[in-house]
């Protein structure tokens, strides 16, 4: 079984928990999991890997976290609340998030080795460059991190 067909598969068996459960939320949100998944396996017309389960599912999450804020700024926290609650059910499939602390050392030792190449402390200029070190150092430890938070630490240490 491929790590697509496995995680299909957990999806599915959550759907039928949450609907013994009568968890109406649960059930609609693993539904829309499992449909972006088989979606996304359709337009490539093959499997999808585990990261590009993981880059939907992360996708998933980006377009509710815009939505909480369109619906805070609409004045509509029930909508907001319901995203939130999608977000946190979507997440459970990610692998886990990584922390301030763990994400600052990550970005210093990926600066370090850019550094290193280049032969100079890297600028700004190099902000592309070393959020790819990043990413691929976030790939190679198995976990993520928020895009913008790792661009925020990113400016912030290059310019520092």
């Amino acid at each position: 079984m491929t790590d697509f067909g496995a995680l299909e598969a957990q999806i599915s068996q959550q759907v039928i928990v949450a609907m013994k459960a009568h968890d109406a939320e649960r059930t609609q949100t693993l539904r829309l999991i499992k449909n972006a998944l088989k979606n996304r396996s359709i337009e490539k017309r093959e499997p999808l890997t585990q990261s590009e389960s993981e880059q939907t599912l992360a996708s998933m999450i980006k377009q509710r976290r815009d939505s909480i804020e369109q619906f805070t700024n609409g004045n509509r926290q029930d909508l907001a609340t319901k995203e939130a609650a999608e977000i946190v059910i979507i997440e459970e499939f990610l692998p886990k998030a990584l922390d301030e602390a763990g994400l600052t050392t990550l970005v210093a030792e990926a600066l370090a080795e850019l550094e290193a190449t280049l032969g100079r402390k890297p600028s700004q200029k190099e902000m592309g460059p070393a959020m790819k070190a990043v990413q691929a150092r976030l790939q190679a430890a198995g976990v993520r991190a928020d895009g913008k938070a790792v661009s925020e630490l990113v400016k912030k240490t290059l310019a520092g």
